[in-house]
């Protein structure tokens, strides 16, 4: 018995281990726009985003039928996503590209497959534009790890308890780091409107 949005997920992992193919497709609507939106989030560019959360897809895909215990199923994804994006971001720095490379901002060509949630900056009324603007930088402004807390946690829709499995840190830490990035957060914020 499938009781709510967890256990459906849970039960479509379980069938998707299996060869379930629709299984599948429930996973990816489920979970690849909040990996996308995390990848992009946390690296700027909407096509590399695309090309490493189908990359985590199929690696998942190729592991899961062999993945002991499934409960932890997001923050296993989350940790795939994650380190593959910081493999890409050390590739890339080997190889000498240029620093903006990972920060420019542009859509994805093409129909993504990985779309990232509807966001506010598409609304036309300028004022929620300017907030948005003032989050986005208020955002460059936060130190990596509050800008990774607040993304996992707000972009990524993880709980504390994924993000205590997936970083490897005691609920109560990551809730102090949460209300400290989030209080950083404000205070960039209210500079920003002054």
């Amino acid at each position: 018995m499938v009781d709510g949005p967890a256990d459906e997920l849970r039960s479509a992992v379980d069938r998707a281990a299996r060869g379930d193919e629709s299984a599948w497709r429930t996973i990816i609507e489920r979970c690849g726009p909040r990996v996308f939106a995390l990848l992009r989030s946390r690296c700027g560019d909407a096509d590399l985003a695309e090309e490493i959360a189908q990359s985590v897809f199929v690696t998942v895909a190729e592991k899961l039928p062999t993945m002991a215990d499934r409960t932890g199923f997001e923050s296993w994804l989350f940790t795939i996503a994650l380190n593959r994006l910081r493999d890409e971001v050390r590739r890339r720095a080997r190889h000498a590209r240029p620093s903006g490379d990972l920060e420019a901002l542009g859509g994805a060509s093409g129909d993504p497959v990985f779309k990232a949630p509807p966001s506010a900056t598409t609304d036309s009324d300028s004022r929620l534009k300017d907030l948005v603007g003032d989050l986005e930088r208020a955002m460059q402004e936060l130190s990596a790890a509050d800008r990774e807390i607040i993304d996992l946690r707000h972009v990524g829709g993880l709980s504390f308890q994924q993000m205590a499995e997936l970083l490897g840190e005691p609920i109560g830490t990551l809730l102090s780091r949460h209300h400290r990035a989030i209080a950083r957060l404000r205070t960039f914020m209210e500079r920003a409107r002054k």
